[in-house]
């Protein structure tokens, strides 16, 4: 517990992945600094959390996404235990589609993507990764300490015409454009093209055939260079990630404070003073770090009437609409899945596996989520973390999970808990259909709404981007810790963090 009314030369106000490892940088750069963090651990929805007795999840975020060489290495996180995967994901769709084995290896990745579902989509995935190239570079997505670009910019990051086009296509261009370009038999490519659909909107409130959607496609097709650590999946769950920045840190000095809850950032004459906490106790600083929203530092925390009305208009027209439920099950014991999926009874095949819909159907069901419809077969993102980490379930039990698209967030409030209930059980049903026994194993299990997840973890609309991938929400559209580039918030010392580790 800190003292009444200290003082440190810098107050970080969240302990999530990004809190955590601007506070340790601050620390091992000479400052004395406090974290805060308002609820009972660290890690925000970076965290391996027990949710129920014996049964560990990883509350939100799974994997630890390409990062920057330097960060990296810088934070250590080349040291941390990897879960040794031989099988990325598995995509369904249903029984009239060929399923997509996306192995570690890309050799075998290719391999199969050849024999099973022929040659023309080795080139197309090719021909996708090569249109992502140009929209990487102009969205900086692998850099490490650079500014957002100038749209100007952007465009100077294309060497031809083709690449120009696919920076407007990244732009202004719908996901399903790109699909049927590259992919576009919708039969044969029927498996690889909705594991990418999913792909493009899991972090947006669009559709694939949206236009804008193909931004986020193209961020998450970016392909990493050489100065970048690939995806990872870490043995414990996301959350050894955070306990080793909150371990770096307190070694380096740096003070943690949990249930912390901060609720004035007090700003006077353009400067930093102190911040406030919700019972009352000031403690002073002349520099803050936020890790939460920028909308919400901006224009809940910072002292009333100190941020311009400008900004804070804009601020507000933040898109932070998350359209998912997240589901967590403690199992009695480990789904059987039946033909003609027995291959994915192999645990090598359950880290990942994906019952997904067609581009055309993930759009009807966005289309018709706006209207208050729960998708009757929703598309499923599903994991057994703990067939290749048995450490995460007590012995002979399971710890799944589930992430499913679309859930009705623009409904009547009063409807929310019964669609929380029919989305829950349509989600369990879709599994089912593919493993019989799942629900009948299921021992306990929890629903995460969107609503939840800003309650939980101070993500507005629960959002987990801080703003979602859209293409007015990118590059010099999207607040940094300055606020917007063209567009800053003026006040001395206080940086509003963006950035990302995990999904």
């Amino acid at each position: 517990m800190g003292d009444q009314d200290a003082t440190y030369d810098a107050v970080i106000i969240g302990a999530g992945h990004n809190g955590l490892t601007a506070a340790l940088l601050l620390q091992r750069a000479g400052l004395r600094t406090v974290c805060l963090e308002s609820k009972r651990y660290a890690g925000g929805m970076a965290s391996t959390v027990e949710l129920f007795d014996g049964f560990k999840f990883e509350i939100a975020g799974s994997v630890q996404l390409p990062t920057s060489a330097i960060v990296s290495k810088e934070l250590g996180l080349d040291t941390l235990p990897q879960v040794d995967l031989e099988v990325m994901s598995v995509s369904l769709i249903d029984e009239g589609v060929e399923p997509l084995i996306y192995y570690t290896d890309l050799a075998r990745a290719a391999d199969h993507m050849e024999q099973v579902h022929g040659i023309e989509v080795v080139l197309g995935m090719a021909e996708m990764m090569g249109w992502s190239a140009a929209p990487t570079r102009a969205l900086g997505r692998f850099e490490a300490g650079t500014l957002p670009k100038s749209l100007d910019e952007m465009y100077a990051c294309a060497s031809t015409d083709a690449e120009r086009a696919s920076i407007t296509e990244m732009l202004f261009g719908t996901a399903s454009d790109v699909l049927d370009r590259y992919l576009p038999d919708k039969q044969k490519h029927a498996a690889l093209r909705g594991m990418l659909a999913f792909l493009a909107v899991n972090s947006t409130y669009r559709g694939p055939a949206s236009p804008g959607s193909a931004a986020a496609l193209a961020y998450g097709m970016a392909v990493p260079d050489e100065n970048t650590v690939l995806t990872k999946k870490i043995k414990g769950g996301i959350g050894v990630l955070t306990q080793h920045l909150e371990a770096q840190y307190t070694e380096a000095g740096g003070e943690l404070r949990l249930e912390a809850t901060v609720s004035e950032i007090a700003v006077a004459d353009g400067h930093i003073t102190g911040v406030v906490l919700a019972g009352g106790e000031r403690i002073t600083t002349t520099s803050v770090v936020s890790a939460v929203a920028p909308d919400l530092t901006l224009n809940e925390l910072v002292t009333a009437g100190v941020v311009d009305a400008g900004l804070t208009s804009r601020l507000s027209g933040i898109d932070h609409r998350g359209s998912y439920v997240q589901m967590h099950f403690a199992l009695d014991g480990v789904p059987e899945f039946a033909a003609p999926y027995e291959f994915l009874n192999d645990p090598a095949m359950e880290g990942a596996i994906g019952f997904f819909a067609t581009p055309e159907d993930l759009q009807r069901q966005f289309e018709d989520s706006r209207r208050g419809i729960v998708p009757e077969t929703p598309a499923v993102a599903f994991q057994i973390p703990s067939a290749a980490d048995p450490d995460l379930a007590p012995p002979g039990k399971a710890a799944a999970s589930a992430f499913a698209l679309w859930f009705p967030v623009e409904e009547d409030p009063a409807e929310y808990a019964r669609l929380k209930a029919e989305m829950g059980q349509r989600v369990i049903d879709r599994i089912t259909r593919f493993a019989p026994n799942f629900e009948s194993l299921i021992l306990k299990h929890t629903t995460f709404t969107p609503k939840h997840m800003g309650t939980m973890f101070g993500a507005p609309g629960g959002d987990y981007c801080h703003g979602l991938i859209h293409p007015e929400l990118l590059g010099p559209y999207r607040p940094g810790p300055r606020g917007y580039v063209d567009q800053p918030h003026d006040i001395a010392a206080l940086a509003v963090l963006q950035g990302e580790l995990l999904d």
